[in-house]
Order: structure tokens, then C-alpha cells, then sequence
């Protein structure tokens, strides 16, 4: 049995309910970071999120809050309850993964590795920071784009074991375009995820680019 078997399976009602929840609620972002508008999800080098996670295989499922920070040096990913509760925190800092769980404490230098090794769930957590600003990396492989050129299915081409990412629909959060729901599957599992805010961030304001630089110098 995987560590996250005591999760609780939230009855429908519950799930709408905290859906409603993480939609009302504002991210505050950490004091050395300012939010920012972008034209581009490709401009934010910093951006925190708040969604849902549904995770399904052939004998277990369970949904819950995520919440997900993401920097050039640093991941914090937390998986909460309807109430708040923290579940799973695992955090990324240069290299060194930190996981907290079941009120223990797990260390390792892949982030992938530790989570899959200690929970049971290989959720990719090092190319989902692209997927959920819906783009793709060098070992993606776009299968399907909709009328609009953006991406609608794509696998990865260098996994053994690949996973298919299907971009159900589209959102504008923060002033750029990104996916709003996302589908995941590999094998048995499959993995929902539902995006409710997105908030790009940055440690200076972003002059946007439409704006001449003199006009900032003069305010």
C-alpha cells in the first residue's frame, strides 16, 4: 500500500465545493516576488498556481487541492485537504529534493525519484511545470493541435513507460492564454488536473511590450 492511501475520497459535493473555494480565493505571492501581467505564459520566469489534482489507477483514487510555486531555482509543490491540511509538501531547491509526508521527512537530489519511491505515484513533477503553462519540451512530441495552433495531445518520446497529455480546455489568467484542464495517462494511472488560478510572477515589474521603456523612467 502507497503512503497517500489515507487520503480521503471528498464525495462529489465536497469536490464542487472546494473547486468553489480555490476559485474565490487570491494568490499572495512571497515578499521577494511581485505579480505581474505577461502577454506570454513564455515571459514568466516565476509563477505560482492553485487547482485540482485527480489521481485514478485500477484499484485506488483520490482528489485533492494542489498548490504549486515554481522559480528558476527553486519547486514547491503542496497537496492539501478540502480544509487546508497539508498532506505533501515536496519542495526543489538547486538540486536537492526535500518531501514531507505522513509526518515524515524524505531527502533525495531527484525530485522524480523521491516522490515516486516514497508515495507510489509517478506524477512527473519535473515537466509539468511546462504542461501546465501548455508547452512542451525538447523530448515531447506534439500529436494534435486545435484550430488555433495550440497544443491538444502530446506524448514524451524518450520515457520507457510514455505518458499522453491531452489539453482539454483553455484559460487567460495573468494576462496570457494556458490550459484550464489537463488529462494524463500512462498505463493505469491517469491524472486530472484542473487549474483555477495562475499568477505570474516576478522580482521587478514587467514592462509590457506594447510600452516604450521611456514612459516607465518618467513615472
Amino acid at each position: 500500500m502507497n503512503n497517500l492511501s489515507y487520503l480521503t475520497k471528498i464525495p462529489l459535493i465536497w469536490v464542487l465545493l472546494s473547486v468553489t473555494l480555490l476559485s474565490a480565493c487570491s494568490i499572495t505571492p512571497p515578499e521577494n516576488l511581485l505579480s505581474v501581467e505577461v502577454d506570454d505564459v513564455s515571459e514568466a520566469k516565476a509563477w505560482e498556481m492553485q487547482g485540482k489534482l485527480a489521481v485514478r489507477t485500477d484499484k485506488d483514487k483520490f482528489s485533492t487541492n494542489l498548490y504549486w510555486l515554481h522559480t528558476d531555482d527553486k519547486n514547491e509543490l503542496r497537496l492539501t485537504t478540502m480544509l487546508g491540511t497539508t498532506v505533501l509538501s515536496l519542495t526543489t531547491v538547486e538540486g536537492k529534493a526535500r518531501l514531507e509526508v505522513d509526518g515524515k521527512v524524505y531527502q533525495d537530489r531527484d525530485a522524480q525519484r523521491l516522490l515516486t519511491k516514497v508515495t507510489g505515484w509517478a506524477i512527473p513533477v519535473d515537466a509539468l511545470p511546462l504542461w501546465i503553462t501548455g508547452q512542451l519540451s525538447d523530448d515531447d512530441e506534439l500529436l494534435m493541435q486545435d484550430e488555433r495552433q495550440r497544443p491538444k495531445k502530446l506524448t514524451t518520446i524518450k520515457d520507457p513507460r510514455p505518458w499522453e497529455v491531452e489539453f482539454i480546455s483553455w484559460q487567460q489568467q495573468s494576462g496570457a492564454e494556458l490550459p484550464r484542464l489537463l488529462e494524463l495517462k500512462r498505463e493505469e494511472l491517469r491524472l486530472k488536473l484542473q487549474i483555477s488560478h495562475w499568477q505570474a510572477l516576478s522580482a521587478t515589474p514587467i514592462l509590457p511590450s506594447n510600452q516604450p521603456k521611456e514612459r516607465l523612467n518618467e513615472q
